[in-house]
């Protein structure tokens, strides 16, 4: 008779944090891998509190993490190694612990995006993809449309006012760095332009995005506590986007956002983000224990907790 794996403690760090659909996602991933680890919610305030709980996982209280909202970037300043998943994105959400307690980090979100987009839209051509959303979402938008063979990836950012904005922010920087096209944001409502230069990048905004095959909505307008979503809606030309245009919204509670209206009023392909919060927690049980977990048990526990209610991240 094989030996009963020994049980592990994972978790999710993160603030805020008791909300989080992570628990339900792993409990019964494990639960149908007959491995008797548990899944906890972490929350972690503060830097001086993140050292203390990677403390932990170095020392093998912890078998593994998960990393949310606001630590995904400090964490790499804390991990021994890093893997080329995380180094492009600049910040992680997995971290592993070596037998010698090494942490290695991970990012798993741009490959769970890509395969839930390859998943849903196969046949979609790989031309032009729009992201909007220039934080951690809107850079993993840009690395799973590389990922994808996407030809050419424009991205627009609320905090990119002018074009001033995309010449100076980090945040343009790194998706310019990743050989996407950073444009200043072209929805109604903004600081009259200041130049023509600044008048012709919004423009250009509009010309890519007619024709487009794929626009992700990468930030968190429309989430419920959030921002309203009609603003990210409103810069989309939805009557132009190409013939097999497919829209992808990160936000999935509630399940129909602004975005995602627009989308299916007009025929067009459109899915919420909830498979790729399934596919990165796969992804990160696959690092952890090295086996692959069910992913339609995933999906169906983390529907059922949302139909309950209470649960947004």
């Amino acid at each position: 008779m094989a030996a009963m794996a020994e049980g592990k403690v994972f978790a999710v760090l993160g603030h805020p944090i008791a909300h989080s659909l992570s628990p339900v996602i792993h409990t019964v991933a494990y639960a149908s891998l007959g491995l008797p680890h548990v899944y906890r919610a972490i929350d972690v305030p503060t830097a001086a509190e993140l050292v203390a709980v990677l403390d932990e996982l170095r020392s093998g209280a912890l078998g593994g993490v998960n990393v949310t909202l606001p630590h995904k970037r400090a964490v790499l300043d804390h991990a021994d190694e890093v893997d080329s998943s995380a180094i492009e994105p600049g910040a992680a959400n997995v971290l592993c612990r070596g037998e010698d307690g090494r942490l290695r980090a991970y990012n798993t979100d741009a490959d769970a995006l890509a395969d839930d987009i390859a998943a849903l839209a196969p046949d979609a051509s790989r031309k032009r993809a729009m992201v909007i959303g220039g934080g951690g979402a809107g850079v993993a938008a840009v690395a799973a449309c590389k990922r994808l063979g996407f030809k050419l990836i424009a991205v627009t950012s609320r905090s990119w006012a002018r074009s001033e904005n995309v010449e100076t922010s980090p945040s343009a920087e790194q998706v310019r760095r990743m050989g996407a096209l950073p444009l200043p944001w072209p929805g109604p409502g903004e600081p009259a332009p200041d130049s023509f230069a600044s008048q012709a990048l919004r423009l250009q905004w509009w010309d890519l995005a007619r024709g487009a095959s794929l626009v992700v909505q990468a930030t968190s307008a429309g989430m419920l506590g959030k921002d309203p979503g009609e603003s990210v809606r409103d810069v989309v030309p939805w009557d132009d986007l190409g013939s097999d245009a497919f829209a992808y919204d990160v936000v999935y509670t509630p399940r129909m956002t602004p975005f995602l209206h627009a989308a299916a009023s007009r025929g067009i392909q459109a899915e919420g983000g909830l498979g790729m919060l399934v596919r990165q927690a796969a992804r990160s049980i696959v690092l952890w224990t090295g086996q692959e977990p069910p992913l339609d048990v995933m999906r169906r526990a983390a529907e059922g907790a949302l139909d309950r209610g209470g649960h947004t991240v």
